[in-house]
């Protein structure tokens, strides 16, 4: 098959190559599989030093013990360039092209994560998180500092490919003044936002006790104008019916992070339940809650985490093509992308050698050598990877 990109975008995807074509400069990746890239819609970049660590706490001890003091590490520019240059490259690495992630509170780590993604070849959002209560020592800003600071960041993002995104971290670490001149700044501003919904039992009865005007968790949103069409919140794993229709009607994307539900005790999220209501069900890594970077192992741990549910409620589990297309296409439409390989989308693409794997015992199928990739690859058998229509691996 034929795949034409011209000025990074799709052209033509078939099996002939159409006579206009016939002059260009092929590439030609034999047998190797072309796919598109992978989308990841949570995560936290300035965890990146702590993966792997850390698992023995369900969420706001999680958060409290490791995380925050991880995170206030990043108001040293050089620990954060360092970091954040290996992070861009282990993205681009592991096929992941287009991210929507949280940064720290820090102003200027913010601006060295969007360059060093930016370097890397990585497209997507970037927020400076907020947050001026319950932070602990040492991790916290005012209000005032907050918005001050976010509006100074703003004003100095100028990249190409990475874009600010509005980032309370979520209710609890946000006050209402905070949050309502978020909400400000993102009707003036025209920006999108990010945040956490409804990931942990404990976290939901906290807010309620500091939001007892909202009936709802996603209220506390909604009234300051953060819930709206593309407002991406992760995890959703306790999103009641009413919270889910709420997220239908508004057009909010559902980010499910498979790794991270489990590692922190938070609970098995109803991902079919969501998509069957209509909801966005888009994929996250959510590190380093989730464990790990690579995309294809958290849509195999989408898959595992379904059959959980599966079995404790009968409804059925999600299928391989429908976690692949989670952990692809239905990221890549967070940015305008189409199904698939769509002609007018820009390229995001990677070329998986499976050839390399294991010998199977007979011929395969092409979905057979999808599902065999998704559960085997490492990165190594990436051998190219496309952005924004650059080759970048």
């Amino acid at each position: 098959g034929y795949l034409v990109a011209e000025d990074g975008a799709i052209r033509y995807v078939g099996e002939a190559l159409p006579v206009q074509y016939r002059g260009l400069p092929v590439e030609d990746w034999g047998d190797r599989l072309i796919l598109p890239s992978f989308a990841d819609l949570h995560l936290h970049a300035p965890q990146y030093v702590m993966l792997g660590m850390g698992m023995d706490l369900p969420l706001l001890d999680w958060l409290n013990t490791y995380t925050f003091r991880t995170e206030a590490r990043f108001a040293d520019q050089e620990f954060a360039r360092k970091a954040y240059r290996q992070l861009a490259r282990e993205l681009i690495a592991w096929g992941t092209t287009r991210v929507v992630m949280f940064s720290s509170i820090h102003t200027e780590a913010t601006w060295i994560l969007m360059e060093e993604l930016e370097a890397a070849g990585v497209t997507g959002y970037v927020g400076k998180v907020n947050m001026d209560r319950n932070g602990g020592p040492g991790y916290q800003e005012t209000c005032e500092e907050s918005l001050r600071e976010t509006e100074r960041w703003l004003d100095g993002c100028s990249f190409a490919h990475i874009k600010p995104i509005l980032t309370p971290r979520f209710t609890p670490s946000c006050s209402d003044e905070l949050m309502a001149g978020l909400g400000k700044l993102a009707r003036e501003r025209n920006l999108l936002v990010q945040s956490h919904l409804s990931e942990n039992r404990g976290e939901i009865a906290w807010v309620k006790e500091l939001c007892p005007d909202c009936g709802r968790y996603w209220e506390t949103y909604d009234k300051f104008g953060l819930w709206k069409d593309r407002t991406a919140m992760a995890h959703c794993v306790h999103s009641d019916q009413a919270e889910q229709e709420a997220m239908a009607r508004a057009g909010v994307v559902a980010v499910h992070c498979a790794a991270s539900n489990v590692n922190l005790c938070s609970g098995t999220a109803p991902v079919r339940e969501l998509i069957d209501r209509g909801v966005w069900v888009a994929l996250g890594s959510d590190i380093a809650g989730g464990d790990k970077l690579s995309m294809a192992a958290n849509v195999v741990l989408t898959l595992r985490s379904s059959k959980v549910k599966s079995m404790e409620t009968g409804v059925p589990f999600l299928t391989v093509p429908e976690a692949w297309y989670l952990g692809t296409t239905a990221g890549h439409k967070y940015f305008g992308g189409g199904e698939g390989f769509t002609v007018g989308d820009r390229l995001h693409a990677m070329v998986v050698d499976d050839g390399t794997l294991p010998p199977p015992a007979r011929e395969l199928s092409l979905q057979e050598r999808l599902e065999r990739s998704l559960y085997l690859m490492e990165k190594d058998h990436i051998t190219a990877v496309y952005s924004d229509g650059r080759r970048v691996k």
